[in-house]
């Protein structure tokens, strides 16, 4: 079976499909980074990671051409402050352009930045769940992508993450003029991420991609997508979990994030990321590590309910990504299942309980994700009792 081959078919779609202005993939395109960025201004705020050795670079470069730059650097997830503190930083040099390269929460931390500047209220006036939620009253400034990581796929979304301490959970801002201007694929620079680090991410890649499949909003454009993306991500994570260095699976995996950013940008998420906001933000746990420990216990339990709603069109797609999980065209859905509790040991995936979630911790949780917008994807609807469930089996 081709990977087209017995997709459901539906009829009456109404879709709308958006993504970056313009993705250069491949090994080595962030040597072109500098040169692009100048072209859409002389003013530039870089955003990074822990890591700056290649921030430092472009940064060379820019000034090289006559930029002017700053550098905003930032270890963890983004806050409400970061974007504050980075905002400043980027008026106080007039910044027209900002560039981030790093994770998926440096991309986050410059997207947001970039889609504050021209704004003439404060952030948490933008902001979904905790402020109004307005729409940006100004299109976004000009802002480049470039992961280092191979997971989120945050380089080809229109939404940036924020923690608000204050709240003790996630949220987003969002807008259809927040999808990067540009966003630079270079396989090369994930060769250096450790296993625990590839793995995670991976596992939030090879999520978002079965549940953009899945979701209530699934669509023609992103049902291509994931079905090209699902088996690549497959074969290629445990590759480039066990040898980093492999240039191939490395560029599978870049292939694999981007194609799950452009997926749940276009047709959302479900339970996985329904749950993984209000853990991030009660504790602190690395997104793509809370997604990594929930998705097989989520998948087995809408798998379950999905069949027994006798909903034939989305069981069948169960089957399928089970199909490509497994190499095998035979499989059923609930191989994909037992494919998915096997990968987690061989990645050694911790866990709930190891990144910081308490027993007595569940029942918040669990009230959170029900509110959550990605959750409103989700195939089915999980009743209390069933969220409460998943949570102690990823625990």
């Amino acid at each position: 079976m081709t990977h087209s081959e017995g997709l459901p078919e539906r009829h009456g779609y109404q879709f709308d499909y958006s993504s970056p202005a313009r993705i250069l993939f491949g090994c080595g395109r962030s040597a072109e980074a500098a040169t692009v960025c100048y072209a859409l201004g002389q003013r530039i705020l870089i955003v990074t990671g822990s890591r700056q050795r290649q921030s430092a670079a472009i940064a060379s470069a820019l000034a090289e051409l006559g930029a002017t730059t700053a550098t905003f650097s930032l270890s963890k997830e983004p806050t409400i402050e970061d974007v504050e503190e980075g905002l400043a930083m980027a008026k106080a040099i007039q910044a027209s352009v900002v560039l981030s390269i790093g994770g998926g929460a440096a991309i986050d931390l410059g997207k947001a930045i970039a889609a504050m500047i021209p704004q003439p209220e404060p952030l948490i006036t933008y902001l979904e769940v905790i402020g109004a939620g307005r729409p940006l009253d100004h299109p976004s400034a000009p802002f480049i992508a470039i992961p280092t990581t191979a997971g989120t796929g945050a380089e080809a979304t229109k939404n940036a993450v924020i923690t608000s301490v204050t709240h003790r959970t996630k949220v987003s801002l969002r807008h259809t003029s927040m999808f990067p201007t540009i966003a630079i694929i270079d396989p090369e620079l994930s060769l250096t991420l450790p296993p625990d680090v590839t793995a995670a991410c991976g596992m939030d890649a090879l999520t978002q991609l079965m549940e953009a499949y899945v979701t209530l909003k699934a669509q023609p454009m992103t049902d291509a997508l994931c079905a090209s993306a699902i088996p690549i991500a497959a074969r290629a994570l445990p590759t480039a979990y066990h040898n980093g260095g492999d240039i191939a699976a490395r560029e599978a995996m870049a292939y694999a994030a981007l194609s799950s950013g452009i997926a749940l940008a276009n047709a959302g998420l479900g339970a996985v990321h329904g749950f993984a906001a209000p853990i991030g933000g009660l504790c602190h746990a690395p997104h793509g590590a809370v997604c990594a420990a929930l998705l097989a216990p989520v998948w087995a339990m809408n798998l379950r309910l999905v069949a027994s709603s006798e909903n034939a069109e989305i069981l069948q797609r169960f089957v399928l990504v089970a199909q490509w999980l497994t190499n095998d065209p035979h499989a059923q859905a609930k191989d994909g299942v037992r494919w998915l509790q096997e990968l987690s040991r061989e990645l050694q995936i911790p866990k709930l309980r190891s990144l910081g979630v308490k027993a007595e911790d569940l029942p918040q949780i669990s009230a959170n994700a029900a509110k959550a917008s990605s959750m409103k994807g989700n195939p089915v609807a999980l009743s209390e009792a069933q969220r409460i469930e998943i949570l102690e089996e990823a625990l």
